[in-house]
Formats: C-alpha cells, sequence, structure tokens
C-alpha cells in the first residue's frame, strides 16, 4: 500500500507539471508539496533503506486516516508502530516528518510569491482572501488619492514625516538552527528557480556545471514552460535537501547572547542592507506613478532598526555589561564593514572629472595631505614603526595607490574608505583586546561627520547636471548611512523596575535618609526630583553593592562609555509608577551618561494596563520631567505577559482601551506619544498579520510613529529572503499610511459596553482555570512538554523570571509553547465561550451585535479572525491522546471539562462569524494547513508516547528489528552516519538512548508545522 501511495504521488506530481491547465494556480501549492516530497522520500530510501521509508509512508497513511475521520483508535495504532522502533530509527522518523514539515513550508512561501507576482502582473485583487494583508505601498497610495480624496502632497508629506521601527529581539521562540535556516534558503532559491519563466538551456547547464561536486546522485524534474515540456535538470535540488536532513537539528548547547545577536545581525548582511534602498526606491515610483514628481528625501526616516540583542537583561543573568559593550562593538564593526564595501563600489562608479567647486577645493586639499601623509609613512616603515596604527597607514598607502587629482569623486571617496577601515578595525581591537592604537580622531565618531562628504558629493553631482548620476548608487548609499547610522541598529536596554529600586534603596541606605523601598510612592517622587534637580553626586566608590547591584550600575557606565548612537531606549519592564522611569532617569545622570537614552516605561499585566493612563498623566504633570522629554514620550505595551495574566479576550480589549486612553493623556499635555507594540509570533502573543495587526489598532494612536518587536522565528519569515524583506517592510510602511490617514472605525458606544460587561467575564473564566483551579498547575505539567521546553536549547534566557513559582513567574513564551506543542491553544481561546455565553444567554440580541461588531469593527473582526485560525490549527483529540497518557486518571476530567469548553468556544467564534465550518472565508489557509496535518499528528503521537517513556521509564514497548540499512565501511564514506550512530549525537543523555533526542526533533517539527513556537 505504502509503495502504490508513493508511486501515484509521483506520477499526479509529474502528471501536474506536464499537462497544461490541467489544474489551478490555487492548486500549484500541492504540486510544490508533492515534488518536495517526493525528492525527499527518495533520500531518504537511499540513506536509510527502503523499509525506513516504507515506515514512514505507514506513519503517514494512519496520521491521515484519522485526520480524515478523527477516529482515536487510529492515533493507538499509529503509536503502536512508532514505539516499535528502536532508539536509531525512532530519530530517524521524527528528523523524516520534521523535515518534511519544513520543506512544506518552503513549498509554501514560494507557492505565496508566485500567487502574488501572477495578481499583480494581472492587477487583479479582487478574489484575493489576503488582499489585506497583501496590499503594497503603491495600491495603498492610489487608495489614499483616488478613493478617499487625499492630495497627492498630503500623502508625500505623510510619508516623509512616517517612521516604523522594527525592533529585533532575541526571544527564544526560533526552533531552527542557523545552519539549517541557511539551507532552507537554498532549497527555496531552486525551488523558485524550477518554476522560473526565464531559464535558458545555457542557464540550466551551468547551474549543472557549478553544483556538480555537490550532487551524489543526479535527479530530473519535469518543468513546463508555456506550453512546452523539456527536461530541466536540477541537481542542487537533490543535494541542498540531502544537505538539510543530513544536518543536525539540535543546538547541542544554549546560545549565547553574543551568538543570538551575530545570528540577529545576519539578516542585515543577507537581505535588509540591500533591501531598504530597493524598497525605497519602490515608494518613489509608487509616489510618480500617483503624480508626485519627487523622490522621498535620502534622510526621510521611514524605515528605521533597533535591536534587543545582547540589551535585553530583564530576567537574563548572562546578559551582562560586558555583553552590552561587545554587542555593541560588533555592530559597529558589521556596519563599518557594510559601508567599506559599498564606497569601494561608489569609488568605481563616480570616475567623472567635472564637479562643484566646494569639491573641487576639498579633493585638493585631500589629495595634497594624503600624498604627503603617504610619503611620510612610507619613509616611516624604512626606519621602524612606532604603533600598530603605523603599519595600517603605511600598508594602506601600499596597496591603495594614490587617485588622480583629475577624479575629484575619488579623491573624496578614498577619504571615507580610509576612516572607515580604521572606524572597522579600531571596534575590532576594542572587542577583541579593549584598546586599540587606532586613535578615536582618524575614525567616524558621529553620523554627521559621515554624511557631509557623501551629501557634498550628491550637491555637486546635481550642480553639475548629472542629477541621474547622484540618484543612482549614492543615492541609495545616502538612504543606507541614514537608516544604519555607524551601529548599524541602535540598542535598546530593558531592565525590570525591581532591580533599580534595589540599586536605589541601597543608596538612599547608604546616606542613613531610611529604606527608599519601604518609602510610599509620593516621598518616592519627592526625592528623586529633589536630586535631579539638584547637582550634588549620590555615592562614591565606597557605596555597597551586591553583584546584581553592581550589574545595574555597570549596565549604565557601559552606556556612558560608549557612542550615543549605539543605543535606543531604556524600557523599564514591569513598569507601574512615575518613580519607575524617575529611577533610571537619575542612575543616568549619576553615571554620567552624557546623552541620556529615553526612557521608556512597559505596562504587561492587566492591572499595569488600566492604571497605565494614570501613571503617564502624573508622569507628564511634572514639570521637570515634561521639559526633558522635549515633547515626545514613548510608552511600550506587552501583548505576551498581559494575555497570560488575563486572557486574550480581555488581553486584547485592555490594551486597545489603553492606548486610546494614553493618546488622550498625551494630547491633553501637548506630548507626541509613539507606542512601542511588544508583540510575538504566535496569536497568543499578539501576533497576527501585520498588516491588519496595524489597521485594527485605535484611531489617532499611530500618525505615522510606530515601534513594534520582531520576535524569534518571526525575524527568519520577515528576512530570510530577499522578497520576504520586501514585502515586510511594504507592509509595514503601507499599513502605517493607511491608518494614520484612513483611521478604521471607532466602536460604537454600546458596542464598548458589551465588550466590557464581556471583558470582566473573559477575565474571571479563565483565572478561575488558571490561577484558582487547584488541579491546573499539575494538569498542565502533566498534559504538556513544558517541563522539557528548556532541552531545546533555542535562546540565552531561562524560561522563568525566578528560579521558584508557578504559573506566574513562568515566562509568556514557554506558556504558549506548551500548549502549541498539544495543540490545544488553550492561552488563545479560554475566556472566550464564558463571555460569548454570558452575553448571548443574556439577551439573544447581543449575538446580532457581535455579529455587526464583526462585520464593521476591524479590531473585533481581527480578533475572531485570529482565534478561528487557532482553532483550524488545533486538534483536541490529540491534547486527548496526551492527557490518556500523561496525565493521572483523577486529572481526566479536567481534561475532558476543558475540551467540552474548547467546543463550546468553536461554535460560538462560528456563530459570530457567521461561517458553518472553520476557515470557510480562507479556503486557500484551510488547504494549506490540510496539506500540513498528517505530519504534524505523527509528531504529536511521536511525542506523547516519548514523554511517556521518559517520564515513566517502566513503561514497556516492544522493540521491532532495527530498520535502517546497516552501511559498509565503504558506504559511511560516502553517506555519513547509520541511524544508530544519530544515538550518539547525544551520548550523555539522562535517559534511555535516543528518547531526548527524538522528543526534541517532535518539538522542533510541531513548532514547524505550526509555523510557531511560543
Amino acid at each position: 500500500m505504502a509503495r502504490n501511495m508513493e508511486k501515484m504521488a509521483s506520477i499526479d506530481a509529474q502528471l501536474r507539471l506536464l499537462v497544461p491547465g490541467k489544474v489551478s494556480e490555487d492548486d500549484k501549492l500541492i504540486e510544490y508539496d508533492a515534488l518536495l516530497l517526493d525528492r525527499f522520500l527518495d533520500i531518504l530510501q537511499d540513506l536509510h533503506g527502503e523499509d525506513i521509508k516504507e515506515t514512514v509512508q505507514e506513519c503517514y497513511e494512519l496520521s491521515a486516516e484519522y485526520e480524515g475521520k478523527h477516529d482515536p483508535p487510529k492515533l493507538e495504532e499509529l503509536g503502536s508502530v512508532l514505539t516499535s522502533l528502536d532508539p536509531g530509527d525512532s530519530i530517524v522518523v521524527a528528523k523524516s516528518f520534521s523535515h518534511m514539515l519544513n520543506l512544506a513550508n518552503l513549498a509554501e512561501e514560494v507557492q505565496i510569491a508566485y500567487r502574488r507576482r501572477i495578481k499583480f502582473k494581472k492587477g487583479d485583487f479582487a478574489d484575493e482572501n489576503s488582499a489585506t494583508t497583501e496590499s503594497d505601498i503603491e495600491e495603498t497610495i492610489k487608495k489614499l488619492v483616488v478613493q478617499m480624496k487625499k492630495s497627492p502632497e498630503e500623502v508625500f508629506a505623510a510619508l516623509k514625516n512616517q517612521t516604523v521601527d522594527l525592533v529585533f529581539t532575541a526571544h527564544p521562540t526560533q526552533s531552527v538552527r542557523r545552519s539549517l535556516l541557511q539551507k532552507h534558503g537554498r532549497i527555496r532559491n531552486c525551488l523558485a528557480q524550477l518554476y522560473a519563466k526565464d531559464i535558458t538551456p545555457d542557464d540550466k547547464q551551468e547551474l549543472d556545471e557549478a553544483l556538480q561536486r555537490e550532487v551524489i546522485c543526479h535527479y530530473r524534474v519535469i518543468q513546463r514552460i508555456g506550453d512546452n515540456a523539456y527536461e530541466l535538470d536540477i541537481p542542487e535540488a537533490r543535494s541542498k535537501i540531502q544537505a538539510a536532513f543530513r544536518t543536525d537539528e539540535i543546538r547541542r548547547t544554549p546560545p549565547t547572547p553574543q551568538d543570538e545577536m551575530r545570528a540577529g545581525m545576519s539578516y542585515f548582511h543577507e537581505t535588509i542592507w540591500k533591501g531598504v534602498p530597493k524598497f525605497l526606491r519602490r515608494v518613489d515610483t509608487a509616489l510618480k506613478n500617483n503624480g508626485i514628481n519627487e523622490r522621498l528625501p535620502y534622510n526621510a526616516p521611514l524605515i528605521q532598526f533597533s535591536s534587543w540583542m545582547g540589551g535585553d537583561r530583564d530576567g537574563n543573568p548572562r546578559v551582562t555589561p560586558e555583553v552590552t559593550r561587545d554587542v555593541c562593538l560588533l555592530a559597529r564593526m558589521m556596519a563599518a564593514n557594510l559601508c567599506y564595501s559599498q564606497i569601494e563600489d561608489l569609488m568605481f562608479e563616480l570616475s567623472m572629472w567635472r564637479c562643484s567647486d566646494e569639491l573641487r577645493v576639498r579633493a585638493d586639499v585631500l589629495h595634497r595631505s594624503s600624498k604627503k601623509d603617504a610619503k611620510h609613512y612610507i619613509e616611516a616603515g624604512g626606519v621602524y614603526f612606532r604603533s600598530l596604527y603605523s603599519v595600517i597607514l603605511f600598508l594602506a598607502a601600499e596597496f591603495w595607490k594614490q587617485v588622480p587629482p583629475n577624479e575629484p569623486y575619488r579623491v573624496i571617496l578614498s577619504d571615507v574608505r580610509d576612516k572607515l577601515y580604521s572606524t572597522r578595525e579600531r571596534s575590532r581591537h576594542l572587542l577583541a583586546n579593549g584598546i586599540s592604537d587606532i586613535p578615536e580622531e582618524a575614525t567616524y565618531t558621529n553620523l554627521e561627520q559621515f554624511l557631509e562628504p557623501l551629501e557634498l558629493c550628491y550637491r555637486s553631482l546635481c550642480s553639475c547636471g548629472d542629477r541621474p548620476i547622484a540618484d543612482g548608487s549614492l543615492l541609495d548609499f545616502l538612504r543606507q548611512v541614514c537608516t544604519f547610522g555607524l551601529s548599524l541598529v541602535r540598542l535598546d536596554i530593558r531592565q525590570e523596575s525591581d532591580r533599580h529600586t534595589d540599586v536605589i534603596d541601597a543608596i538612599t541606605k547608604h546616606l542613613n535618609i531610611g529604606s527608599y523601598r519601604e518609602w510610599s510612592e509620593e516621598r518616592r517622587q519627592e526625592w528623586l526630583l529633589s536630586e535631579l534637580r539638584g547637582k550634588r553626586p549620590l555615592f562614591g566608590p565606597d557605596l555597597p553593592k551586591t553583584e546584581e547591584i553592581a550589574d545595574v550600575l555597570n549596565t549604565f557606565h557601559v552606556i556612558s562609555e560608549l557612542p550615543s548612537d549605539n543605543f535606543g531606549a531604556y524600557i523599564i519592564s514591569m513598569a507601574t509608577a512615575p518613580s519607575d522611569v524617575l529611577a533610571v532617569e537619575l542612575l543616568q545622570r549619576e553615571c554620567r551618561v552624557k546623552n541620556p537614552l529615553r526612557v521608556v516605561p512597559l505596562f504587561e499585566k492587566l492591572a499595569d494596563l488600566e492604571a497605565a493612563p494614570a501613571a503617564v498623566a502624573r508622569l507628564f504633570s511634572i514639570d521637570w520631567y515634561r521639559d526633558r522629554i522635549n515633547g515626545k514620550q514613548e510608552v511600550m505595551i506587552g501583548y505576551s505577559d498581559s494575555g497570560k495574566d488575563a486572557g486574550r479576550f480581555s488581553a486584547a480589549w485592555q490594551l486597545y482601551k489603553a492606548q486610546e486612553e494614553l493618546i488622550k493623556v498625551a494630547k491633553q499635555y501637548g506630548v507626541k506619544l509613539t507606542m512601542f507594540h511588544g508583540r510575538g509570533g504566535t496569536v497568543g502573543r499578539g501576533g497576527g498579520p501585520t498588516h491588519l495587526a496595524i489597521l485594527s489598532q485605535p484611531p489617532d494612536t499611530i500618525h505615522g510613529s510606530l515601534r513594534v518587536t520582531v520576535q524569534g522565528e518571526v525575524i527568519e519569515q520577515s528576512f530570510g529572503e530577499e522578497h520576504l524583506c520586501f514585502r515586510t517592510l511594504q507592509r509595514f510602511t503601507a499599513a502605517t499610511l493607511e491608518h494614520g490617514m484612513n483611521p478604521p472605525v471607532s466602536p460604537k458606544p454600546e458596542w464598548r459596553a458589551l465588550m466590557d460587561e464581556m471583558a470582566v467575564v473573559a477575565t474571571e473564566k479563565y483565572r478561575s482555570i488558571v490561577f484558582q483551579e487547584p488541579r491546573f498547575v499539575e494538569y498542565f505539567r502533566s498534559a504538556t512538554p513544558e517541563l522539557e521546553y528548556g532541552r531545546m536549547n533555542i535562546g540565552s534566557r531561562p524560561s522563568k523570571r525566578k528560579p521558584s513559582g508557578g504559573i506566574e513567574s513562568l515566562r509568556a513564551i514557554p506558556w504558549i509553547f506548551a500548549w502549541t506543542q498539544t495543540r490545544f491553544h488553550l492561552p488563545v481561546w479560554l475566556g472566550f465561550g464564558g463571555a460569548f455565553k454570558h452575553i448571548i444567554q443574556k439577551d439573544i440580541r447581543n449575538l446580532h451585535m457581535l455579529q455587526e461588531m464583526y462585520n464593521v469593527w476591524p479590531f473585533f473582526r481581527v480578533t475572531i479572525d485570529l482565534v478561528e485560525m487557532v482553532f483550524a490549527k488545533g486538534d483536541p483529540g490529540i491534547a486527548a491522546l496526551y492527557d490518556k497518557l500523561l496525565v493521572s486518571e483523577e486529572l481526566w476530567s479536567f481534561g475532558e471539562r476543558l475540551r467540552a469548553d474548547h467546543e463550546e468556544t468553536k461554535s460560538f467564534i462560528l456563530q459570530i462569524a457567521g461561517h458553518r465550518d472553520l476557515l470557510e472565508g480562507d479556503p486557500y489557509l484551510r488547504q494549506r494547513l490540510r496539506l500540513r496535518h498528517s505530519h504534524i499528528t505523527t509528531l504529536n503521537v511521536l511525542q506523547a508516547y516519548t514523554l511517556k517513556r521518559i517520564r515513566d521509564p517502566s513503561y514497556h514497548v516492544q522493540l521491532r528489528p532495527h530498520l535502517s540499512k546497516e552501511i559498509t565501511e565503504d558506504d559511511l564514506k560516502e553517506s555519513g552516519k547509520p541511524a544508530l550512530e544519530l544515538v550518539m549525537l547525544n551520548p550523555t543523555s539522562e535517559y534511555a538512548p535516543g528518547l531526548e533526542d527524538t522528543l526534541i526533533l517532535t518539538m522542533k517539527g510541531i513548532a514547524a508545522g505550526m509555523q510557531n513556537t511560543g
């Protein structure tokens, strides 16, 4: 049967590719999926034998049968097959299904890009269900001008002053190793080439020759071009898939904060650096096509980038002051390196002799001084070198021959190049040794210094009639410099408010004026303001310091020592009162931070969000503080902890209301407020389609200024490839522009009243289960892999803020992760059903009001649609299997009660959306989920039984003989290690051989299938 299925899948895949018009464009996702699956199964058979391939096929068939009828005995039958595998075979099967899900994701990405290209070529968006999430900048501008009757000048003015700041964080939700991500990128490229319309036989031949050495076996793929079919050799498709499968998916050691930073910054080198000017040119084109014959100024802050990697120390003891210093220097070195390469390219391009008098004078001065310096250092080289820097300059003079004076632009740029070299090398020396022979005056220390010669070149070209040249690569580089500066990204510092309280408390005790921690809020503010208004130093070297207090103070010292353009905001997590902000202001002053960071309170829990407007109003009422902020303030709101605290429904509504109230407070005091959205990738942590998330925010809360976190796996999904980077920048820019110029509708008073009433019920329902039900913690830790989460080694941060404690101290990511793995998604939907049931039973007319809210109010519609999507990804039958295997019988009734709540909530969601079935309004997404469910189910069953064997060593299983083929010594040289040797990759595991790696592989595979970790 398995062989027949494989043969049919292979024939079907080839027929779909060969026969014109056999399938619609939408069905191409099945083609891509079948094609990659076909290739992978061939590789699996070659590497591990036919028996193991047939076992994978058997597991898939049993999963598919379960998915068709949701028949629980099929899961037990599948469990019997999986538990009979020996350790090596179990790892191979887990790895196979994980790999297939990653391949399915790649096929989906290519298909989405393909669909988008086709629809853009046709100019057809009417039948695109996801059109609102795919809206591009030109369509948005056209909509504003044509439909909303905005003038082109208004749109241009809005864009010039708009800023979207994307903040990369090291939240541990990226479960895929960087090595694999890179291989996945190459597979994605192969698949895209496979469906390219313009590949020639010569291209094919050259591609074959370049990759021939990587190929073990040569495969032929049938490709249709128009109505003609011919054989296209794609050896790299096989070699890249095999390379990915052969790579160890498991991180054997936790990453350091520096590792996380290097991984995050690699996206700038690979896609973002070149993607930004490409996108900004598209903005120029969109403006021109809509009647605006003016380019966006190169210093317009349309897109900015920040980072928390190496700066987020909230609950992460591994982020030390030394780490912060290292990541700042590393980012500075990377920025100088990228700019250095770009300058070299510009020197080849700007070879013209004609220039302005201003530039000519500068070039003559530089040429004379460079000639003199070169002579001096060449002569010095004959005697001795007084410093390493002298060596560098000597080598530079020898290697870089002088630019002739009749090429003035090159003279200017050669000086820029040399200073960039020194800037990069100084950062490298400081990073490696803490000192450098290169004097600071030989480097760029601020952005104005760097921009000045580039702007001079631009002005000169324009004045000499060479504006087309100026608006070429030079304009692109100016935009890159204005976007990334000398630091590549600005590093935010995040610390918990209690840590600052500890430091101030130590100071007041040292001054013998009492315990700051015990003071009232009013007394705290009074003392902090008196010190901020004064000039006396508060403490000296004799201040008694614990390790934690020294860490906080040393962080401020690092901020004071490094260039100010390295840093962005200072985020205070768990902020509740004005004193939290004033304490940081005082510590910055005491540690001699010359250019103090803007201080941003982060309100996270439900009560803190409710109190946030009043706290900010008290802050703005302080004269000293209003003078300090110069009319600008940033406030961060947290989606993760608010959801864990009160449930998704109540958190979403309170986040909405808090933004409205904060904007009112800011307007009252004449302050421009920027909202910083701390969103995760999952729905439970505020995730969702970018465009819809922005357009569903309250009116007047964005106004052209937006900060938002980009976390974990979302970084790869948004910036992993050039086209993804372009699409991400476009989505954020277009949605922010549209929200500001065409705000969404405000909710009616009766809708607000309904939401308020439902939120109270939803919070009570959620907390009655999560925090008040005495059986919940035991059930949660038994029914999910929460206790095993840390074994994935996907982040440097501990899973709890405090080593002890229950659900309250657990981080939001492992909280969401655990329920995502079992496909029960409790944090997303718990509370919704109770709220809807209460309000509909109270008055059936409320159901009609809810349906009206769904159809008219973007915020409510997005909220419901995202929950519906999560229900489509879930499966309570899988959760029931975890209960049966892992939960004590006394708790089975509790699990059944939760699953009944799940089904009731799903019924209400469908009623409100007017759907009979889940995702009725998005058949394309429904198809995408259907294609992966059978793979995920196999991993779920394998995970549940593996957890059973880990937690209960007495659990008996009957192993079948080893399936994976034994490989001879000659084979081993050719194709690597057999399945049994996979077990030896983890020789120190405390469990029976193979169990820990099997478990981790199932976690990674399910995360890939759900396209979310936590």
